[in-house]
């Protein structure tokens, strides 16, 4: 049994619109494959001139009927992301439960912080795991904690009203609420086989930015460490360079002091001196201090070598591990990526009219339908729609008033698809009402003459 994935996260300041460009999809991070954004989907239906979340969040704030002036560091939504482990994510998609599983969400999104508050839900298909980005706007009625607090304890100045609408998120994020939204979740989950976590447990869940940020503060402590050894590389070079030149002018000077010994023991020879014997003393143990030296020399060299040799060995070792875990990574993305490409593939053998379908599925959101309407049509089943539709042509949206609409085989080519309005295909319906408004406008608007009427 695989466990439930939960996050709940303030959206502080004015205005939530990084995490807007991140769930819309405005900007699209590494770990997001871009041939598959186009299955991502809001689940709530923004009112009308709503069209996207930052604007959702705004409108249930104004029509609300909150009366208390609110502040700029009030926090105007709350971030929830849901999903569950990997393998049952995929289970849940394999076995075609993927849409009742976005159903259960959204209800209990809009059972436990009321429908109205609910003002966005996207599912995101194309990440590693699918899951939900939820928006929730902390509208509540009630007197604040404080206040109760104070009535508790025989502080309270005055009486407010009990039914007072406020923007107040802490109200909803309580320790207790917290552990009762993972409970009630979990519940709501139970039958796709997913569970609570276990109570008080350390565990954290890493999120995609500290995951970029612990890979990213990994590799800088890789390229610290090859820089480190090769500073301490270039420093051994150096030193073996000083200790060579000490050699060099060491022997120099060991064959002047030999020169010079054997130019006083020739000339101690000749004249019989007393003083010879010191000298060939002193000479004796100045060359005996020199190969003493030449020894310690030859040993700091080789020590100097095979500290070398070592560092070359760690930095080669780092530097493989480092390509290797960039390579394990690339085969793995590559590796999704070839799954990705096969399924499509299948999909389109096994579907001859698949790829119509996600061409139509566009169409329909273009032309203005939202994306339950659009499920609905994609699946073959008609629909009686009130509302406007939008005309790339004609550059305008046309009113429609419980008109039927399906999508079915092109009649002029049975291998695509088209969407009919009450039985007339969509272009020919555009153009009947492009007609009848150009009539219109002609009847109420008399031309002079010599005049054209511009649309």
């Amino acid at each position: 049994m695989g466990y439930i994935s939960i996050q709940i996260n303030k959206a502080k300041g004015s205005a939530d619109t990084g995490a807007s460009d991140h769930i819309e999809r405005k900007t699209i991070p590494k770990n997001a494959d871009p041939t598959r954004t186009h299955l991502n989907r809001e689940l709530v239906e923004f009112p009308d001139g709503v069209s996207d979340r930052t604007e959702a969040i705004s409108h249930r704030i104004r029509t609300a009927g909150i009366k208390r002036k609110i502040t700029p560091d009030q926090v105007r939504a709350i971030r929830i992301v849901l999903s569950g482990t990997h393998e049952d994510m995929m289970k849940i998609q394999d076995e075609g439960r993927l849409d009742e599983w976005c159903d259960d969400n959204l209800q209990w999104l809009q059972r436990t912080f009321g429908k109205e508050n609910t003002v966005s839900a996207v599912l995101h298909m194309d990440e590693h795991t699918p899951h939900i980005h939820a928006t929730v706007v902390p509208i509540v009625t009630g007197e604040r904690r404080k206040a109760k607090k104070k009535q508790t304890e025989g502080k309270r100045p005055y009486r407010k009203k009990a039914n007072t609408v406020r923007l107040c998120a802490d109200d909803l994020l309580t320790r207790e609420k917290l552990v009762a939204y993972h409970d009630s979740y979990a519940a709501a989950m139970a039958k796709y086989g997913l569970q609570r976590g276990v109570r008080g447990s350390e565990a954290r869940h890493t999120t995609t930015a500290q995951y970029y940020r612990d890979l990213k503060r990994q590799t800088g402590e890789l390229e610290a460490n090859v820089r480190q050894l090769q500073t301490e590389q270039q420093q051994a070079e150096r030193q073996l360079d000083e200790v060579r030149k000490e050699i060099k002018s060491e022997k120099l000077e060991a064959a002047k002091t030999e020169a010079k010994a054997a130019l006083v023991a020739k000339v101690g020879s000749l004249l019989g001196s007393g003083k010879l014997k010191e000298l060939e003393a002193d000479n004796r143990t100045l060359q005996n201090e020199v190969a003493t030296r030449d020894e310690s020399i030859e040993l700091l060299q080789q020590q100097m070598e095979r500290q070398q040799e070592e560092y070359q060995r760690q930095l080669m070792e780092l530097q493989a591990k480092h390509r290797r875990e960039m390579s394990d990574k690339e085969a793995e993305h590559q590796k999704e990526v070839s799954f990705l490409k096969s399924i499509i593939r299948k999909a389109k053998k096994w579907f001859p009219l698949f790829q119509e379908l996600v061409y139509m599925e566009k169409f329909c959101l273009k032309v203005g339908f939202n994306e339950r309407q659009t499920a609905t049509l994609i699946s073959g089943k008609p629909l009686l729609y009130e509302g406007k539709l939008y005309s790339e042509e004609h550059k305008r949206k046309f009113k429609t008033e419980e008109a039927g609409c399906q999508v079915v085989k092109d009649p002029k080519d049975r291998s695509k698809l088209a969407l009919a309005i009450n039985g007339q295909p969509i272009g020919e319906w555009f153009k009947e009402q492009f007609d009848k408004l150009f009539s219109s406008i002609r009847r109420v608007t008399p031309l002079r003459k010599g005049k054209d009427l511009g649309l």
